[in-house]
């Protein structure tokens, strides 16, 4: 762990990927609540014998986010996921930004007879209201957060907005792991454990009671 101090605490190395600017690609996401306390239903037997979820009223709020993600952003697709009691599994895909050319006024300048670009040139201060510069600024901020975290960061918001608006107990924890699926195998294996993931739950690394049992 790193010595450097921010605000008094320590601060906890990043496990992103250096080389990796997050803004597009496929990633395996898991998302846990604070403590990995089970605020998003239980696991129970089925009447076919198989275990079920059974969805609390802040997991269904969850599951239902998870299904808007798509809907709310062009550039993400969610083809897999699983509400786990304290947990969440995604399969989320993040298309690449399409790069556009720079905008240009077609209007002639009367003093240059020159095409007057949309921020000028020679003071690189922007020509637009301030709202339209602040729209930039905050644009590139997220591009420099990298537009997964930006996704998952809104998801996470929402869930817990609609659980203190409705006095629901519930917090996240405050980050959450990201892995980067390089290939079709790697895919069809992380297919395979979220598919699995409520049937194989006595077993999870995430299950409390599962780990009170081995102490």
């Amino acid at each position: 762990m790193s010595d450097d101090k921010f605000q008094n605490k320590y601060r906890i190395p990043s496990a992103r990927a250096s080389w990796h600017d997050y803004n597009g690609g496929t990633y395996y996401v898991t998302i846990c609540t604070h403590k990995h306390v089970e605020y998003f239903g239980r696991i129970t037997m089925g009447e076919n014998g198989e275990p079920k979820m059974n969805l609390s009223k802040i997991g269904k709020i969850a599951d239902e986010c998870v299904v808007k993600m798509e809907t709310l952003h062009d550039d993400i697709s969610v083809p897999l996921w699983v509400v786990m009691p304290n947990h969440i599994h995604l399969i989320v895909i993040v298309k690449p930004p399409i790069v556009e050319t720079p905008y240009y006024d077609v209007s002639i300048n009367e003093s240059t007879d020159l095409l007057t670009p949309y921020h000028d040139v020679s003071t690189d201060e922007p020509t637009g209201s301030r709202a339209e510069w602040k729209n930039e600024k905050m644009q590139e901020i997220a591009n420099d957060c990298g537009r997964l975290s930006h996704v998952i960061s809104r998801f996470k918001t929402a869930v817990t907005k609609y659980a203190h608006e409705n006095n629901i107990p519930f917090a996240w924890q405050t980050r959450f792991h990201d892995h980067i699926v390089r290939n079709v195998d790697e895919l069809n294996g992380i297919s395979a454990y979220i598919e699995n993931n409520i049937a194989k739950w006595a077993y999870d690394e995430l299950n409390e009671k599962r780990r009170d049992a081995t102490l």
